[in-house]
């Protein structure tokens, strides 16, 4: 076990004993238990949101008592409800940030409010049923309304920030340990932004920074605050986020970087929510700035990760899809293999050991086409020795990938998908990983038969970068749909001679 150390201002070092240097436990759970809901953050976001809601229902309520004759008509009041919620939604106003204020809501509120009784009164006066709404109705109701509005909200929000305040979320900040220091302090000199951290993950990488006259001041400010735990391994971080219910994780800078990647992994297994912040201003606004948010001063943005393994429409595309192949290709795959096993004998299934999704190891089945000199030929190199004298019926089964066909059993299994990163030998996996970056990264998700990167024609002797990319792109683009599409083009050109 490594020794923690405790990070503090540049003036003084804490030792791990003193009082004060180490976080304060305040809930336990396990990394296959759900989030502690008890700590501020995600559900805390989720009760001022369905209060804003409510506020605003009662609002756009009250503000059509004013229209007596509009009362007969409670599914056009249910209409005009529904219209008001979409545009608020529309606006941003259910986007909660750290710090909202009645007023930061005030023109949007008045803006989609007013556009709402103007559809109101305009479908009251094309509706022979229905009484025409008069101006001075229009102007009286959505007058009340908006008032209501911005009264409701501003309550609720007052309300959030006294709860951010008193309950704050715990985190951990993600990064060097110099640049996490600075933004440590500054996160704790403004409560307000409903963060409270319990320690500093960093690999051990030291920023020096020249300490001048304004950087003293902040030393001085710094001598103050607590001390906070610097966690130099995965097992320290992962005490930590259990003993302290860390809910989230602050990235200094971007999470793509490598040397966040294997933190960035556990804290993801132990369900904290990922966030980037900028730790240095930047003159370039982001192009979506709805889903930029502001910590202290800081820019920052919550960070995605689909579980992707654990989605069922995959599983259940895969289960149905793999069944029904197997059977229609039945007749197909016996053929081969009688056909290999009358002329080239034995050993018609080739098995071979590849990584699948996490680094799991799985025995993936395909037709032999080729007999490597050595096990360890067939293990470490990447196109086998004469491979171009392979008898006539093995070559047509590579040029059309027949002999692929037998790992739609591996799909059955669970073993793979149909879509996915192809799986390859743990010594290339090795090799590859040392070489590219982001190689490790495709093991975020089920390996496959199929992928972007096969139908893009990065097969056979591709290069591994650009595999590596469109394989990444799929992962962070997943949707069901898009494996649908894949294999659709797939089948499409299941036989065009390029070989696997």
């Amino acid at each position: 076990m490594t020794q923690e150390r405790i990070a503090s201002s540049p003036g003084r070092q804490l030792a791990r004993d003193e009082p004060g240097a180490s976080a304060t436990v305040i809930a336990q759970r396990t990394a296959h238990t759900t989030r502690n809901t008890l700590v501020g953050g995600s559900a805390q976001d989720h009760s001022s949101r369905a209060l804003l809601l409510a506020t605003d229902c009662m609002a756009a309520l009250l503000g059509t008592v004013v229209l007596a004759p509009l009362q007969r008509h409670p599914l056009l009041v249910a209409g005009f409800v529904v219209l008001v919620l979409a545009l608020y939604r529309n606006a941003g106003l259910y986007r909660l940030v750290h710090e909202r204020y009645m007023l930061d809501d005030c023109p949007a509120v008045a803006a989609r409010t007013a556009a709402a009784w103007c559809v109101l009164a305009a479908v009251s006066a094309s509706a022979p049923p229905l009484q025409q709404i008069s101006p001075r109705a229009v102007l009286s109701g959505a007058a009340a309304q908006v008032v209501l509005a911005l009264l409701g909200r501003a309550l609720v929000h007052r309300r959030r920030r006294t709860a951010l305040v008193r309950r704050p979320c715990t985190a951990l900040l993600v990064g060097p340990e110099a640049t996490a220091l600075r933004v440590a302090s500054a996160l704790q000199r403004h409560p307000a932004s409903g963060i409270r951290l319990v320690g500093i993950v960093s690999d051990g990488a030291h920023e020096h920074q020249p300490v001048d006259g304004a950087a003293g001041a902040d030393v001085d400010a710094d001598d103050a605050r607590p001390a906070l735990p610097v966690l130099t391994t995965l097992g320290d971080m992962r005490r930590a986020v259990i003993q302290n219910g860390v809910r989230r994780a602050i990235v200094l800078g971007s999470s793509s970087a490598p040397r966040n990647q294997a933190w960035l992994r556990s804290l993801s297994e132990l369900h904290c929510d990922i966030w980037e912040l900028e730790p240095e201003p930047s003159p370039y606004v982001p192009q979506d700035r709805k889903a930029v948010r502001h910590l202290a001063g800081f820019r920052c943005r919550p960070v995605v990760a689909p579980p992707f393994a654990l989605h069922p429409g995959k599983r259940a595309l895969d289960l149905a899809v793999s069944a029904l192949l197997l059977v229609l290709a039945g007749p197909v795959l016996l053929t081969c293999a009688l056909w290999l096993r009358i002329s080239e004998g034995r050993g018609v299934v080739f098995r071979q050991e590849r990584i699948g999704k996490d680094g799991r190891p799985f025995t993936l089945l395909k037709f032999r086409t080729h007999r490597p000199a050595d096990p360890i030929e067939s293990a470490t190199r990447w196109s086998v020795a004469n491979e171009h004298h392979m008898p006539w019926f093995c070559r047509f089964l590579r040029r059309t990938s027949l002999d692929e066909l037998l790992q739609l059993w591996n799909v059955f299994r669970g073993d793979m998908s149909l879509v996915g990163p192809r799986p390859e030998r743990p010594y290339f996996v090795v090799k590859f990983g040392e070489s590219y970056p982001g190689y490790s990264a495709r093991h975020r998700m089920p390996t496959g038969i199929t992928g972007l990167a096969q139908i893009n024609g990065l097969r056979g002797d591709t290069s591994i970068e650009d595999r590596c990319r469109f394989d990444n792109a799929y992962i962070d683009n997943w949707s069901l749909w898009q494996d649908i599409s894949i294999l659709m083009r797939t089948a499409s050109e299941f036989f065009r001679p390029t070989g696997s």
